[in-house]
């Protein structure tokens, strides 16, 4: 069978992408980078892959009047990498039900909380506000709602006293 050509949609840091870069140098992850996407131009994102040797582009949502030529242009690097599955990785852009029926089955998003509590941007925000002891990420497939597909994983953390959202 062949590996899963990836298509990492990433906004910032790319702490995720640097995660799934390191599970698949060890063997852990049966799949190739085929391409990293960033809505902001600068980011770290772009930095890692590229110290990587991993194809990135930035298509800078700024410079798009409106969310369906973005997302055009969003799923023609995509195409044109042969993307097989998408991944969201710190992806801060809810994508539109157009883009999810284009690749209906073959997102998957990395929520950093058990969903179905605190969905949203402002997750580890909300964990922390809220109180909770027991926090951890949620790995789910893309539906048309938000954080509402699918659930493939999760995995459990304690929140401590002195946690921030960097640290959590």
């Amino acid at each position: 069978m062949a590996k899963e050509r990836l298509g990492v949609l990433c906004s910032g840091r790319g702490t995720d992408l640097q995660s799934i870069i390191d599970a698949i140098a060890k063997g852990e992850l049966d799949a190739e980078i085929a391409l990293v996407l960033t809505d902001k131009p600068g980011v770290m994102a772009l930095e890692r892959a590229e110290k990587a040797g991993i194809k990135n582009v930035c298509v800078n949502r700024k410079k798009f009047s409106d969310r369906q030529p973005f997302e055009e242009a969003l799923a023609k690097e995509l195409e044109e990498a042969g993307v097989t599955l998408v991944i969201l990785a710190g992806f801060m852009r809810i994508l539109s039900p157009y883009f999810v029926h284009l690749y209906q089955g073959r997102i998957i998003n990395i929520h950093p909380a058990l969903l179905p509590s605190f969905g949203g941007a402002h997750a580890h925000r909300d964990v922390l506000a809220y109180g909770v002891k027991i926090s951890g990420c949620t790995v789910h497939f893309v539906d048309e709602g938000m954080d509402s597909g699918p659930i493939i994983m999760q995995a459990a953390v304690p929140v401590y006293d002195d946690d921030t959202e960097e640290t959590l």
